[in-house]
């Protein structure tokens, strides 16, 4: 007796007509032709089953926040920050708490399983790491959130934040954080990468740094992050995100550059929605499209996961916690357009995040924690296309938000009576 059984799925490797049966929170079998009984039984139909969907790369505390104390009226992510600095001080635990439940609610309905937050610790109150802190405990059960100590205003441009920082860790904050590229100078900027790292290495802790977050093909401080990386033997435990400044550079530094980072084994973080919105403001034309060399770092060697970073926040006044939209701009920014680069945009918001985060059971296979998405697509590509309707949320084998598919009525003459978008496929 199962707990539940998805009869008739497709996967994102391509195969199609498996059942999956899931009990005490885990997948005991993926094969075809499952007849045992279960409490539960949801009927595929030959839609899209994947692990759920990874956010590695998000701001909790700000989130929701749009519009208070004001608009960000330019839309540039300097009066962004600004706004941010006014909404800090006047913000309670309970108002980030609000917020973050609100949104944690949004991003199970839209299948997101593990969302990686950065928190501002340039708050000498620590508002929003206590907040997140609780936010974490109480949405455990159905969301696994992992916590980044971020320096927003440079852990060494800010007289208290290198304290503040040591605070959060020892309350708890999973991840050791940075913003080498807003410090004072860049000789700042390096130092920060070695202090951070080495508090990283000292506590046991991964490091994922806010780095070049620039178009200044000079901010090179993720040079620094990789040869920190090495020394300290932090290797496979350190992400850089957002890394803008590559689109800049010429392309002789980063063929030193690129294999640097593959020796290091960094992992890499774009934010596709928020990084082609900001970036290139000073550009007229030719534009740069403000999105890191995201097919060069992924033909390296380099795991490439893609983040979402805000939702109707100070910076960005759009977003609806669709991990599906993250990954198909970026698959457009990046001309990512063959069919095995497009199956591979999936990968970034699902396996690729995961492998980031270092989340454990992640996948489709016997023994995997039974945490599941059903898509109305057939398959991964289509899944983009669509921007799918998710069918199912499911954790540790139990449907936690549901959603009746997509489907048009139409009146018109001598045609259907109804239309499923997924339906139309060439030929």
């Amino acid at each position: 007796m199962f707990d539940l059984i998805i009869k008739n799925a497709s996967l994102p490797d391509g195969r199609t007509g498996l059942d999956i049966a899931c009990a005490g929170g885990l997948i005991k079998a993926v094969e075809a032709g499952i007849t045992a009984e279960a409490g539960e039984v949801i009927d595929a139909q030959g839609w899209l089953i994947s692990p759920p969907l990874i956010d590695p790369h998000f701001h909790m505390d700000a989130t929701l926040s749009l519009g208070t104390p004001r608009m960000n009226v330019s839309g540039t992510l300097l009066e962004g920050i600004a706004l941010w600095g006014e909404l800090k001080p006047i913000q309670s635990v309970d108002d980030i708490i609000t917020r973050a439940l609100r949104y944690c609610d949004l991003a199970v309905s839209m299948g997101l399983g593990a969302i990686r937050s950065h928190v501002d610790v340039c708050d000498d109150a620590l508002k929003g790491v206590e907040a997140l802190i609780e936010v974490r405990r109480q949405v455990a059960p159905y969301l696994d959130l992992q916590l980044v100590a971020f320096p927003q205003d440079g852990v060494l441009r800010d007289p208290t934040a290198m304290d503040n920082l040591i605070r959060a860790l020892d309350m708890g904050v999973d991840v050791v954080g940075g913003i080498p590229h807003f410090e004072r100078t860049m000789a700042d900027g390096a130092a920060s990468v070695r202090l951070l790292c080495e508090i990283a290495e000292k506590r046991g802790l991964m490091v994922d740094m806010h780095c070049d977050e620039s178009d200044d093909p000079l901010s090179r401080h993720v040079e620094t992050l990789a040869y920190e990386t090495q020394r300290l033997g932090l290797q496979g435990r350190v992400t850089g995100s957002h890394l803008t400044s590559m689109h800049s550079m010429d392309n002789y530094y980063v063929s030193k550059l690129i294999p640097l980072m593959v020796e290091a084994g960094l992992h890499a973080i774009p934010n596709p929605l928020i990084n082609i919105m900001l970036q290139g403001r000073h550009d007229t034309y030719p534009k740069r499209r403000g999105q890191t060399r995201v097919p060069e770092l992924r033909d390296a060697g380099i795991t490439v996961g893609f983040g979402s970073d805000c939702v109707m926040d100070p910076w960005y006044s759009l977003g609806r916690a669709d991990m599906l939209d993250v990954a198909a701009m970026g698959l457009h920014v990046g001309q990512l357009s063959s069919r095995a680069d497009m199956a591979w945009c999936f990968d970034a918001v699902t396996v690729n995040s995961a492998h980031i985060m270092g989340l454990e059971g992640y996948g489709i296979a016997p023994g995997c924690k039974a945490n599941m998405v059903l898509f109305q697509a057939r398959d991964a590509i289509e899944a983009l296309r669509l921007r799918a309707h998710r069918l199912a949320t499911i954790r540790a084998g139990k449907v936690i938000a549901r959603t009746a598919p997509h489907c048009v009525d139409l009146a018109l003459p001598d045609r259907p009576a109804t239309l499923d978008p997924s339906d139309y496929a060439p030929g």
